[in-house]
């Protein structure tokens, strides 16, 4: 296991608060590890809303030039990408 150190100086297993900021590191590190997955989930949600949102404009565009060929093939895109 990692050495414990408090203000630079690594403390003795035998010191009465060594278990307790055992506990803490470990608290900590698996609050971090769950942080970072769930950065990871908001990151892959902001990729799929940024996709959403092109796809929006590529059919809004067509849709106000009466563009019929180009709507339905962002459509086809879109349905391809799920």
């Amino acid at each position: 296991m990692a050495r414990l150190t408090l203000r630079g100086r690594e403390i003795s297993t035998r010191h009465p608060f060594s278990d307790g900021l055992r506990r803490e590191v470990a608290d900590l590190a698996a609050r971090v590890e769950a942080l970072e997955a769930e950065n990871t989930e908001l990151r892959r949600h902001g990729l799929r809303l940024a996709e959403l949102f092109d796809v929006v404009e590529e059919l809004l565009v067509p849709l106000a030039a009466r563009d019929d060929a180009a709507v339905e093939d962002a459509l086809t895109r879109f349905r391809r990408s799920l």
